[in-house]
């Protein structure tokens, strides 16, 4: 257990970003399912749903939840799928 105030503050102040954190990785996770889902079921809004995955990852490297190649990587199989479905 935390000793000084600092350290206490600390605790707080990473419990706040710990379920924010969680709170856009789940809704990331959610699009890219979408994203996913739209591609396997040959829908007609494809497209929109892959680009508006690739803008949620594109937010969550610049909120920090994401590393950068990560979110290439992500990027770059969705739009492999999506051209692979035509």
């Amino acid at each position: 257990m935390a000793n000084t105030k600092t350290a206490k503050k600390r605790i707080k102040v990473i419990a706040a970003a710990t379920l924010r954190n969680k709170a856009h990785r789940s809704s990331l996770r959610t699009e890219i399912k979408k994203a996913q889902i739209s591609l396997d079921s040959a829908a007609e809004n494809k497209t929109e749903a892959v680009r508006a995955a690739m803008r949620k990852i594109d937010c969550a490297v610049t909120k920090g939840i994401l590393h950068k190649n990560t979110a290439a990587r992500k990027k770059s199989q969705l739009a492999r799928r999506l051209n692979a479905a035509g």
